[in-house]
This record gives structure tokens, C-alpha cells and sequence, in this order.
């Protein structure tokens, strides 16, 4: 067991500051549970386009309220406080905060916390070395 608290990451390397999102990961591929967890707050007005090709994630809605997107289908779901969608398909979607959001996002496999989005939303498959 261990236990871990966000301001143990707060303005660590584990705390990843873009203009659009804020994404402290607080539990990360090298505690080897096989997935990671993050607190994810998007900031309001913004439009957040992600395609986690290499990942499933799970996105559950803590704070705020905004809109995701199936780029997929063009359909789009309303979200707010206990809302949660999952990216089981490498879906492309787009996230629109109408409020600042705030999310627990489990991501599987694990983020290293190393990854960066690349020119088409998408996370590498980084892998955790021994």
C-alpha cells in the first residue's frame, strides 16, 4: 500500500502545465500497477482535440460541466459533476469546457509521465524501464 496526495505532485515534473489543460499524474507507470491515475483540470472556452491511439482512458467528471465530442460520429455528450466517458476505441474526440473541469482520468496501459502529445493529440507508447 502507499498513499499519495496531490500536493505530493503539485508543481513537480509530474504536474504538466499546457494552456489549455493542467495534468497532475498521481499515480504513474513506475508504481507498476498497471494503470495510471491523473487530476485533470481543463481550463473554460478552451477546445481540447485528443486521440489516445496507444491508451484506453477513463474520464470521470469531478467539477464543472463542458461537452466531448465523438469526432468518430459527430455525436456529442453533455458532461458535469459524476459524468464519465471512456476512450475504449482510440477515439478521436474533443473536449469544450464551458466551465473549468476538473477529472480523474485512469489511463491503461500506465503513463510514464514522460509522453507529450504529438501533432495529432495522440500519447506514444512509452514503456516503464526496469
Amino acid at each position: 500500500m502507499f498513499v499519495r496526495h496531490l500536493d505530493d505532485v503539485t508543481d513537480t515534473d509530474a504536474d504538466i502545465k499546457q494552456p489549455n489543460w493542467r495534468s497532475k499524474r498521481i499515480v504513474l507507470s513506475k508504481d507498476r500497477l498497471g494503470f495510471s491515475v491523473h487530476e485533470t483540470t481543463l481550463y473554460a472556452g478552451t477546445e481540447n482535440y485528443f486521440w489516445y491511439a496507444n491508451h484506453i482512458e477513463a474520464v470521470f467528471i469531478t467539477h464543472g460541466e463542458g461537452e466531448v465530442t465523438d469526432l468518430a460520429t459527430g455525436e456529442t455528450y453533455q458532461l458535469r459533476p459524476g459524468s464519465i466517458y471512456v476512450l475504449d476505441n482510440a477515439d478521436k474526440h474533443e473536449v469544450r469546457p464551458r466551465t473549468e473541469m476538473k477529472a480523474v482520468c485512469v489511463f491503461n496501459p500506465p503513463i510514464t509521465g514522460r509522453e507529450v502529445h504529438d501533432e495529432n493529440g495522440v500519447y506514444p507508447l512509452v514503456v516503464e524501464e526496469d
